[in-house]
């Protein structure tokens, strides 16, 4: 509602105070939830970061033990072992709500079911297993991060749109208003002020 589409009385002046009010009250909660939601990202994302550099040594340490278990079985022997058996494997996730987006943590629970027997076992290829095991676990993990944090960036963004929006827009319009119908109030009062004047001469 804005000054010039509506006519310019008291009870259009004070509806007009009242929804002043309910917008700040609105800007002032999209504020806080900007500033609440951008804690939370920078929280997350300084966990992320050192999740990531514990991914990037466990990569290495398994880079390592691939090519000592390639030294040891050379390529044929080393694709000739038994493959991992992940059949119990599951990735447990909870959900909980966070200023209206919905949050994830997860746990990779990536447990080995009983192995085939391996003609030739060494020490080699087990460390190469249980590295590359333990990188998928890494991986998944962050992976969920990642997805936690895209979540509270489209909301940020989101919550900084509207709240500019009012800041910027609706505010700035209600404030003119305010203003053109008090200007038009004041000159009805001083128009009526002079006819009673005009009527007592």
């Amino acid at each position: 509602m804005t000054g010039t589409e509506t006519s310019p009385t008291r009870s259009a002046f004070l509806e007009l105070q009242d929804e002043r009010q309910v917008v700040r009250e609105g800007f002032e909660f999209l504020d806080e939830k900007r500033v609440i939601l951008a804690q939370e990202m920078l929280r997350r994302l300084a966990a992320f970061t050192r999740d990531r550099e514990r991914y990037q040594a466990r990569h290495d340490e398994a880079v390592v033990a691939m090519a000592r278990s390639l030294g040891r079985h050379g390529l044929d022997g080393l694709e000739a072992l038994p493959p991992l058996q992940l059949s119990a494997a599951e990735m447990v996730l909870r959900e909980q709500p966070f200023l209206g987006v919905s949050l994830i943590d997860g746990e990779a629970r990536l447990e080995q079911a009983a192995a085939e027997p391996s003609i030739n076992p060494s020490p080699e290829s087990r460390r190469c297993r249980s590295a590359f095991l333990e990188l998928s676990a890494l991986a998944l993990d962050l992976a969920v991060q990642r997805a936690c944090l895209e979540r509270l960036v489209d909301e940020y963004i989101r919550t900084e749109r509207r709240a500019r929006a009012l800041e910027n827009v609706v505010l700035p319009e209600i404030t003119e208003s305010l203003s053109f119908i008090n200007e038009q109030l004041e000159a009805i009062d001083q128009e009526e002020a002079i006819r009673v004047r005009t009527a007592r001469n």
